[in-house]
Parts: structure tokens; sequence; C-alpha cells
């Protein structure tokens, strides 16, 4: 062989070379594209996504233990607030209408005028009238002369310091004698709180 044809042998077979290193070099560059997309990215993603969750569940977690932490003012609010409900509704006259409440207010009045010795001329029930949320029962009494203040007092105070929501609206006391107050006469007028019909409404609905 000579020295032109073997240089060009050698040529040729390091053409080959190269090429079969070319070759080689994009079928792992092919090989490592695919390992990355298909094995590598869904890992990266996976841990990303798990990250958000982690987040999430931490943030969870936080607001339930923020939750705990205030449960117990929360529902010490609550019970305090339904028992303040409930003492305001033991102080309401009952009854499901105007003369039902009314009717329980004269009892009432009634009893305690005998307590204290009052004698009632006459009973008069007056028009109800809404307060929300309650409702306002009413009526004048007209009182028979009497002999002792201190009998007037006291029934005065058992009104205005009943269990019930009572009240003297009115008040109108006529003394013959300012320097003797004795045989004393008048009217008043008395009235009681219940539950207003909005708020009656309300508990049918439910």
């Amino acid at each position: 062989m000579t020295l032109g044809k073997w240089a060009s042998f050698k040529f040729v077979k390091r053409i080959k070379f190269s090429q079969k290193r070319a070759l080689w070099g994009f079928v792992g560059i092919m090989i490592a594209a695919l390992i990355y997309f298909l094995g590598v990215l869904p890992l990266v993603e996976a841990a990303k996504k798990a990250e958000d969750e982690i987040l999430l569940k931490r943030k969870v977690i936080l607001k339930y233990d923020e939750y705990l932490q205030n449960r117990k003012a929360v529902e010490e609010d609550l019970s305090r607030a339904t028992k303040q409900y409930e003492a305001i509704q033991q102080r309401l006259i009952p009854g499901d209408t105007p003369q039902l409440g009314a009717a329980t207010l004269q009892e009432i009045v009634k009893r305690l005028s005998e307590k204290n010795r009052i004698v009632i001329r006459s009973f008069k029930i007056l028009e109800p009238k809404e307060q929300f949320p309650y409702r306002k029962v009413s009526m004048q009494i007209d009182i028979n002369p009497m002999n002792s203040m201190l009998g007037l007092g006291q029934f005065i105070h058992d009104i205005e310091h009943h269990e019930k929501e009572l009240m003297i609206s009115e008040m109108d006391l006529l003394v013959f004698n300012i320097r003797m107050p004795i045989n004393i006469q008048g009217s008043m007028v008395i009235s009681g709180l219940m539950k207003g019909a909005k708020i009656k409404e309300k508990e049918k609905g439910r």
C-alpha cells in the first residue's frame, strides 16, 4: 500500500469514528432529555405540589389552633349572653296576647294592693303599645281614700321592685291636708313589659 492510499484510509476511518461519536452523543442527549422530562421534572412538580399542600395544611392547623385557644372565651361569652337573655325573659309578663298579659298584670297589682291594704276602686285596661322588641301593657287604677302614707309608699316600692318588669308610668295623688298626709286618694297607671309581636312571630317560625 502506497503512502497516499494509507493516508486516505486513515482519513476515512477517522470520519467514521467521528460520526459514531456524534451519533452516540446525540443518543446520550436524547436519553438525558427523556430522563429529565419523564423522571426529574415530575419529581420536581410533585415536590412543589407537596410543599404547597404542607403550607396549606400548616395554615389550617394554625387556624384550628387559634380557634381552640379562643373557643373557651367564645363559649363563655355565649353562655353569659344566653343567661342574660333568659333572665330578661323571666322578667317579662307571660301571655301570648295583650289581653292575657293585662290579666296577669291586673292579678299582680291586686295581690300587692291587698298586701299593703290598698283598696282599688276600679281597674281600666289601656291600649297596649309596641316598643320593639317588647310590648307594653298598662292599666289605670283608682285608689280609694286611705289613712296611711306608709302603705302607699310600700305599694309603690313593691311595684317598682317586683320580679316582673313593672313600672308606674303616671301617678296623680290627692292629699287633702299636706301637713297631715292622711285621707289620700288618687290614680296611677301601672305598666309591664311582655314579648313583642315580632319576637313571637319569629319564635313561631322556628
